[in-house]
């Protein structure tokens, strides 16, 4: 789904980017229309990334990633700087507001769902210190996604609690949220990306494809 090399670099020859997996194993994230974990979806999308990554011509690219299990926000940042990261990207999938789920059964289990929004979203922060490049990056991944075939969710837009994000390109599906942790403690440019609402019926199946986590934009 990603191989991009921005059009700015910094200190050395080669580009690396942090790969975050976003949440952990107790602190899982939403969780699917089927009952998986937000955060199972987020370490096999890492780790497509990181596979299609290997065969990009100087970039390194790694994972960031609690190892027993506990890491906080700005740890997570500090791994990146740590390892002279040139970019930071926060893996995530979407849920909805609770007003828009609705109850159904799967598997003689009981679930919550939301068919009413898709698609992917992008978040940039004007306080990460090099915000500038953050939406430069942002607004070229979206421009990437929306040319392999992938749509915005305009959801987190909505004036409602819980949303109201301003949106910085609604056809790339690029929003401004300055106080996510991740971006705006990031000492390099940072992205977070929503890849899909697993919520929805239908796109939590696609996003749990291999087709999906490997698609070229």
């Amino acid at each position: 789904m990603l191989a991009l090399k921005p059009n700015f670099v910094f200190a050395s020859e080669e580009f690396v980017v942090a790969i975050d997996v976003g949440h952990t194993k107790k602190d899982a994230g939403a969780i699917s229309a089927r009952g998986v974990a937000e955060y199972e979806f987020n370490q096999a999308m890492a780790s497509a990334i990181i596979e299609r990554m290997q065969g990009v011509k100087d970039i390194r690219a790694f994972i960031v990633e609690a190892d027993n299990g506990e890491i906080t926000l700005a740890e997570r940042t500090e791994i990146a700087s740590q390892n002279n990261a040139d970019l930071f990207i926060s893996i995530h999938h979407d849920s909805v507001q609770e007003k828009y789920l609705k109850s159904w059964e799967y598997q003689n289990k009981k679930n919550h769902y939301s068919d009413e929004f898709d698609g992917y979203s992008i978040f940039a922060s004007q306080k990460n210190r090099y915000s500038k490049e953050s939406m430069l990056f942002a607004k070229m991944l979206g421009a990437k996604l929306r040319y392999g075939g992938f749509t915005p969710t305009l959801h987190h837009a909505e004036k409602i609690k819980g949303e109201s994000r301003e949106l910085l390109d609604e056809s790339l599906g690029v929003y401004l949220f300055d106080d996510l942790v991740v971006l705006k403690t990031a000492s390099m440019p940072a992205i977070l990306l929503e890849c899909g609402v697993i919520v929805n019926r239908k796109e939590e199946l696609l996003v749990s494809g291999e087709q999906f986590r490997s698609k070229r934009p």
